[in-house]
């Protein structure tokens, strides 16, 4: 008996329309959607999904190359400022050593300036010094001179005679012998 209700159910449930025939769907209506979405579906891969991805992979790259770029410059950077860093250090020890240079050679500079104004200095007093010693003995020159000419005048007036030429200068070399000696 179960046989019998089995088909009994089978002839039943092949007499009733299939859920397919209930919604309204055919298999040629089917067939032709899915052809037609493949279709679809491989237009917009070759012309949508291709590019994109293409592009999207394009953009990753670049933007991969340039945080690789960015860490590069970051690093000279680093290094550049080191760099700058160990000049500037050098530059003010060459700067320290000139202005030390500058101020040793300004100071040697004044010193022999110095000596050399002393020198120039001792010299003028050493000049000075003998034209002095030159004028005191022109003056003590022209001082015998007078006075000799002033002692044979005073003996002429004491003799009451005019004295010859000779006897003039007898009397001048003698008073100027007597003057030297005093």
């Amino acid at each position: 008996m179960t046989l019998s209700l089995f088909f009994a159910a089978a002839v039943e449930h092949a007499a009733k329309p299939g859920i397919p025939e209930r919604f309204g769907l055919e298999p040629k209506y089917i067939v032709m959607q899915v052809i037609s979405f493949l279709i679809v579906l491989g237009v917009l891969y070759k012309f949508g999904i291709k590019p994109v991805t293409a592009t999207m992979e394009e953009r990753t790259k670049k933007i991969e190359s340039g945080i690789k770029h960015a860490e590069e410059m970051q690093a000279k950077l680093a290094a550049a400022q080191q760099e700058s860093a160990a000049l500037i250090k050098k530059a003010n020890a060459e700067a320290t050593k000139i202005v030390e240079d500058a101020r040793k050679s300004a100071k040697d500079y004044a010193d022999r300036q110095t000596q050399e104004a002393g020198a120039k200095a001792n010299d003028l007093l050493t000049k000075a010094q003998q034209a002095i010693e030159l004028e005191h003995k022109k003056m003590l020159a022209d001082a015998r001179t007078e006075i000799a000419r002033l002692v044979v005048a005073t003996t002429e007036r004491v003799l009451a005679k005019k004295l010859t030429d000779a006897d003039r200068a007898s009397y001048n070399e003698t008073a100027a012998k007597e003057l030297s000696g005093v």
